[in-house]
């Protein structure tokens, strides 16, 4: 097992052995497609035919093929994955499942096991990553506090002892150019680096949307034994980019405007939002098969800068009021964890124990100022024929808060090998989380504490070694923040989730798929007040119930393919506002996607490749109010191909919405509607030396 899903030293398809001569060696070579295991799955080196549980994964082997450089392309490929309000452009925003976890900083992910996203975080570039593990289903009793839908785990690219060195220069449709290297290597017989670097420009198809983003991570790896790996990893991102809250529809219809307005303010000038992150962890092998991780973590952001946001469209269906806000929000996060884990044999029994223990420490400030438009400054725009550069309205401080939470959390699982065809796993965790919250402009605090316990049970039978029935039930929560009228602390919210499945893989484990049924409910939700509009209560709950299919892997010598399809009927089912059967905004009741790259020979030009796919997603609720407002279902086709003249030098051609399909990704509401990208065609080279 790499630590808690921690950056491998191997490749993805195999368990690292930390054996000096082969820990060194074993990099990245023999990635394929498919992964045939998944750490973050169980904390334990566990085939996936053997996890009574969902689980995508996105190697890079796929990154690289298909040419994903952003997160949100690459989780486009696994089923039950959907856009959710993307925060003025600035984040990466998902619900798993139909579960989107908070609107106001995005969804939350995990780097190597750690929280990465509690708080605001650049969008992901794919650079530093190695592979991409999707938990399905209530996932508590490993990783503690998170939405029922399931959890997304970066595992990061660590430093390798066989030198490899490779830089890329792209360019593409609206002025995008992108520079990545990747340097890694040995600085001694027990030290090896890695540097992994992405910038990236991009003028994009939105009027007066300039983007710079960039991410440096270097790494180093120290083997002081032969049974001990130490690894520091650093990371720091940032993003450059107008505050966008894309296009308004006009009577619940989109369309009316084109893509590219910007209703905003040019004025503004840039959104900040910086990330810097350091990770240390170590593994220790104990002997007769059992070992000990640690690690640390810690993780700070800040976003600021100022925007102009789209407040209410009036009656003549073109006079904008906007509202000026200016936003600088803080953040610190620091976390630990240890675990132990082993194998036990009781005659023809064999059990793979785990049992582990971690703390967050996270601490958020935030400060806004705003001024709220009415009839005597409305600060308004003509959406059909604007005019920029409107003086900006006075602002007031509307809110300072300062929040501090504190989480601990212990957990035991079992994985028992009864037969050769049938496998348990269980496993519970308690949580104790406690919150501190101070509203400086008003003086309140506030202060709660709760205890949760996630259990999970599945059960694995295998008829044949190359298919698996499995079935599952587990449990999840995630806190609450604020207080109700009364000035009470909020119960936490409280998932269940139920899921059978089947898996099939070829026996050279080169193809394969998993078929998902699931249903999860959760209580506890937000809702409003009926007494007291101002305040919420905990009396909301969703369920969702659907069926997620997914395929990948290596159908011929030459042929990849990546498929997907779920079925997702995600719904209010108890709520104070909101009807019962209301359905949950941004989630399409159908959503697919195919993959595929045929490689061949190509004579004087070496090797070659030539690809595409498509992506469906079926029509969603715009909104969280249900009062009809739908954003349209779209498909989109991408090409790609490249020819590798030398074994050092690869070109690639990509070329996203190739009928340059009009669409709308993600909403927050009417007047906060992300539209698509236009066709965007990338040229690329890679020379590796």
């Amino acid at each position: 097992m790499a630590l808690f899903g921690a950056p491998e030293l191997a490749a993805a398809d195999e368990a690292p052995t930390f054996a000096l001569e082969e820990a060194v060696v074993r990099a990245q070579a023999g990635e394929r497609l498919r992964a045939r295991s998944a750490t973050s799955a169980t904390l334990t080196d566990t085939p996936l035919k053997d996890v009574p549980q969902s689980v995508g994964v996105v190697t890079r082997a796929a990154l690289d093929d298909f040419g994903a450089t952003r997160l949100d392309t690459a989780l486009d490929w696994v089923s039950g994955i959907s856009r959710q309000n993307n925060l003025g452009g600035i984040a990466d925003n998902f619900a798993i499942r139909g579960f989107a976890g908070d609107l106001n900083t995005g969804s939350d992910y995990l780097v190597n096991g750690f929280s990465a996203n509690r708080a605001n975080s650049v969008p992901v570039d794919t650079i530093n990553i190695a592979r991409i593990d999707v938990l399905k289903g209530p996932s508590a009793a490993l990783y503690g506090r998170s939405d029922p839908g399931g959890i997304v785990n970066i595992v990061t690219r660590t430093p390798q002892f066989k030198p490899s060195r490779e830089i890329t220069l792209a360019a593409g449709s609206h002025d995008r150019y992108r520079l990545a290297t990747e340097l890694t290597g040995p600085l001694s017989e027990r030290f090896a680096y890695r540097l992994g670097v992405a910038a990236e420009n991009n003028h994009s198809f939105r009027d007066f949307s300039t983007s710079r983003r960039y991410a440096i991570a270097p790494s180093f790896t120290w083997l002081p034994t032969d049974d001990t790996v130490v690894t520091y990893a650093f990371e720091a991102a940032q993003l450059k980019a107008p505050f966008d809250r894309g296009v308004v529809a006009i009577n619940k219809q989109l369309g009316a405007l084109p893509n590219s307005r910007f209703l905003g303010e040019p004025g503004d000038g840039d959104t900040t939002v910086r990330t810097q992150s350091h990770q240390l962890t170590v593994e220790h092998q104990l002997g007769s098969g059992w070992k000990v991780d640690a690690g640390l973590s810690y993780r700070t952001s800040h976003l600021f800068g100022k925007s102009s946001d789209a407040s209410r469209l009036l009656d003549d269906g073109r006079t904008l009021w906007r509202q000026a806000r200016e936003r600088d929000y803080r953040a610190n996060d620091l976390a630990g964890r240890v675990d132990v884990q082993g194998d036990v044999t009781s005659g023809p029994v064999k059990h793979t124990l785990v049992a582990g223990a971690d703390f967050y420490d996270f601490r958020y400030d935030t400060v806004m100022y705003r001024a709220n438009p009415s009839a005597s400054a409305p600060y308004a725009i003509d959406i059909f024929d604007p005019v920029y550069g409107q003086p900006r309205p006075a602002m007031r401080l509307n809110s300072s808060t300062r929040e501090s939470q504190r989480g601990f959390g212990a957990f035991v699982q079992d994985q028992v090998t009864l037969t050769p065809h049938w496998k348990l796993l269980a496993g519970v965790r308690a949580d104790r989380f406690l919150q501190h919250a101070d509203n400086r402009l008003t003086g309140v605090r506030v202060a709660q504490q709760q205890t949760a316990y996630s259990p999970r049970l599945g059960l694995v039978y295998q008829p044949t070694q190359t298919l698996s029935l499995y079935a599952n039930t587990s449990r999840s929560f995630r806190p609450n923040t604020g207080v109700g009228a009364q000035g009470n602390a909020f119960a936490p919210e409280r998932g269940r989730g139920y899921e059978v499945g089947a898996k099939l893989e070829t026996a050279d484990g080169r193809f394969g798929g998993t078929l998902a049924l699931y249903s999860i409910d959760k209580a506890n939700v937000l809702t409003g007040d009926p007494r007291d509009p101002a305040f919420q209560r905990t009396a909301g709950a969703v369920r969702s119930r659907g069926v997620e299919l997914d395929v990948s892997g290596q159908l011929t010598p030459s042929l990849k393919v990546l498929g997907t399809y779920a079925y997702t009927d995600a719904r209010v089912t108890a709520d104070t506002v909101l009807p019962s059967g209301a359905p949950l905004s941004n989630i399409p009741r159908h959503s697919a996607s195919v993959l595929g790259l045929y490689e061949f020979g190509a004579g004087s030009l070496g090797r070659a490749g030539v690809g595409g796919g498509v992506i469906y997603v079926g029509e969603r609720a715009g909104n969280s109010t249900d009062n009809g407002f739908k954003l349209p279902a779209y498909a989109t086709v991408r090409l790609n191909g490249y020819v590798q003249p030398t074994r050092a030098l690869r070109l690639s051609l990509t070329i996203d919405n190739l009928f340059d399909k009009r669409y709308y990704a993600s909403s927050y509401n009417e007047l906060w509607v992300a539209p698509g990208a236009e066709r965007q065609v990338t040229l690329a080279a890679t020379y590796t030396f």
